[in-house]
């Protein structure tokens, strides 16, 4: 299943490798990270910022769905060239960037990341302690959160490890999803059923259209592998019909 909803995204796939192994003086912090901004244009919509740790790397766009970003936006934005810093404050720590604007939402330069050993030790608490500094670096990057983790373990797809709370987080695998997806066509096991179906775009009103068909008790993989070949609860309905009401 885990195959299925990294291969969902190669955003996911490049924000997971900021779990590779690193090196800090300081262990609360890393210090070679880098940043990229980009303006507006073509096909990229929204400027953004682009977040680079070693060979991993998240782009953050300005559209305001990640509102713990304003200030690097408001930074970024400024429209005279020179010197910028920016920070950015997380439940998971602080990335502290300085560089270079040519123009607004154009340049780059670096950042140090630190993170919160609070913040850590609410993970460890929960099953979720990461292994790598690079981690926790990567949920800041994704807003991965202590609500979230415990949210969907109150839903009963308890993430377990980090990079399932990453993953989930990425993919905004939320608690209200868990709900809209539950229904007597599909049984979720883990949260790794729920990521696999967000990564295929099965959501709430799919499911019921195949509980409608007659579908009942499926499982992640069935849900999953009929949503890839196209399969709609509309098209199983008439496949019934056209077999006399035959369903599963």
């Amino acid at each position: 299943m885990k195959a299925l909803y990294l291969t969902g995204g190669a955003a996911l796939l490049s924000i997971l490798a900021c779990s590779a192994p690193s090196a800090a003086a300081d262990p609360l912090v890393l210090s070679d990270v880098s940043w990229v901004a980009e303006p507006a244009g073509g096909k990229r919509g929204a400027p953004r910022v682009r977040i680079q740790h070693k060979k991993s790397s998240s782009d953050q766009t300005f559209d305001g769905s990640r509102p713990y970003f304003a200030a690097a936006e408001a930074a970024l934005g400024r429209t005279t060239p020179g010197p910028v810093s920016f920070v950015v404050t997380h439940d998971a720590g602080t990335l502290a960037c300085t560089g270079t604007l040519t123009r607004a939402f154009d340049g780059k330069g670096e950042c140090r990341f630190t993170s919160d050993p609070a913040f850590e030790g609410a993970l460890g608490d929960r099953g979720l302690a990461p292994d790598r500094r690079s981690t926790l670096l990567a949920m800041l990057l994704v807003d991965a959160t202590i609500e979230l983790a415990d949210g969907l373990t109150r839903e009963g797809v308890r993430p377990k490890d980090a990079d399932d709370l990453i993953a989930a987080a990425a993919l905004e695998v939320r608690p209200e999803y868990i709900r809209d997806l539950r229904s007597e066509a599909l049984v979720l096991a883990d949260v790794e059923d729920a990521i696999a179906c967000k990564a295929l775009g099965v959501d709430g009103a799919y499911v019921r259209g195949l509980a409608a068909a007659g579908y009942r008790r499926l499982s992640a993989d069935e849900v999953v592998g009929m949503k890839a070949m196209g399969v709609t609860g509309e098209y199983a309905q008439a496949m019934n019909r056209a077999a006399g009401g035959v369903s599963k």
